[in-house]
């Protein structure tokens, strides 16, 4: 069956991408007429100003109006514009660190930077941020680090749910990440396998609390690629345990689970195995996924992510993955549902102005 055919079967498009450049080529806008697209990921590569990434994203719009288009933009360190008027939005640790002087002055804080970090981007065409980051700060983690709000998981929580409200209030969803917990491993999960040794109940108890009080709050989850060998030997964002068991029934989450880039050393190692990107995309969906990213590889000539598309093809065709209607309805809720404001009427706006003033922390 081709894709067309099963598009018009059960409508369903789990694969996120990213784009080359500042400019799509006709490459991408083939890879982005695939209906088995779902939405593309920018990067800082993607950025030259405003004006640019507006048209960028029009031109990705003007091919699949639902096309989700998404970025990294948590703030701090991990936030991909940074010129031609972009706020630069404070580190989590920052509001975290607040909150021990101030904390009604601290949820005040992360609601501005919800309102201002979705503002901004909307005003560019942006619908969707990988935000916030719920994991817990033990101190020694290199890819967590200032990204985590605090230690206490009440703290992180609380912010992260001021967050997500400004957001909401600029009309963007939200994602917690990385379920059920990235921040008390040291590796670094682009490069290696982190195996985190304590057992379920430690892990309920502390870490995975704020997706446990936040379940009805969040619009979507991304899994760590993290092993919790007590748990499952396969990592969270390939383990049906932890996202079926834990967060689907346990915590009763409804909304729209994202793999982790799965072009990252941890990505598709699975039961000692490296799978190739296709395999691993379909192993993700088979634990819980309704997405799963592909990052980085349009590059150049692109052959790795047209292999992907190919291959994952081929495995729909041969029914090795079977497309969900509901997974597809968890992708279309995180799409805004109302029109954004251009920039000029973002920058006069009193909410923005009052959350730019309320950022001075």
């Amino acid at each position: 069956m081709t894709t067309a055919g099963l598009a018009e079967e059960r409508p369903h498009a789990p694969l996120i991408i990213d784009v080359a450049g500042t400019e799509l080529t006709d490459a991408d806008r083939r890879r982005l007429a695939n209906p088995l697209v779902g939405g593309v990921i920018h990067f800082a590569r993607n950025w030259q100003d405003r004006a640019q990434m507006t048209a960028l994203n029009a031109e990705i719009k003007s091919i699949r109006p639902d096309l989700l288009i998404c970025v990294d933009h948590e703030g701090g360190r991990v936030q991909r514009f940074r010129t031609d008027g972009f706020t630069h939005l404070p580190s989590m640790r920052a509001l975290g660190e607040l909150w021990m002087r101030d904390a009604m002055r601290a949820t005040q804080a992360a609601t501005a930077v919800g309102q201002v970090l979705a503002g901004e981007l909307r005003a560019c065409g942006v619908d969707f941020s990988f935000a916030p980051v719920l994991d817990l700060d033990y101190g020694g983690s290199s890819v967590i680090g200032n990204r985590s709000f605090h230690r206490d998981p009440r703290v992180v929580a609380l912010l992260a749910k001021s967050v997500m409200h400004g957001m909401l209030q600029m009309g963007m969803r939200n994602c917690g990440k990385h379920f059920p917990g990235h921040g008390f491993v040291h590796a670094d999960s682009h490069v290696e396998i982190p195996v985190d040794k304590r057992g379920l109940k430690a892990i309920l108890a502390d870490d995975a609390k704020p997706y446990d009080w936040l379940s009805g709050s969040l619009a979507a989850v991304m899994p760590a690629h993290v092993i919790y060998p007590k748990v499952d030997k396969r990592p969270a964002g390939f383990s049906q345990k932890w996202l079926k068991d834990v967060l689907r029934q346990r915590f009763a989450f409804e909304g729209a689970v994202f793999s982790d880039d799965l072009s990252m050393e941890a990505g598709r190692y699975i039961d000692g195995e490296l799978l190739s990107f296709a395999d691993a995309a379909l192993a993700a969906l088979a634990a819980g996924c309704d997405l799963v990213l592909l990052c980085n590889q349009s590059i150049g000539e692109g052959r790795l992510l047209d292999g992907f598309l190919e291959n994952f093809e081929a495995a729909a065709g041969a029914r090795r993955w079977k497309p969900h209607a509901s997974s597809e309805a968890r992708r279309q809720a995180l799409l805004p549902s109302d029109a954004a404001s251009d920039w000029p009427a973002l920058i006069a706006s009193p909410r923005y102005r009052e959350a730019r003033r309320l950022l001075a922390i």
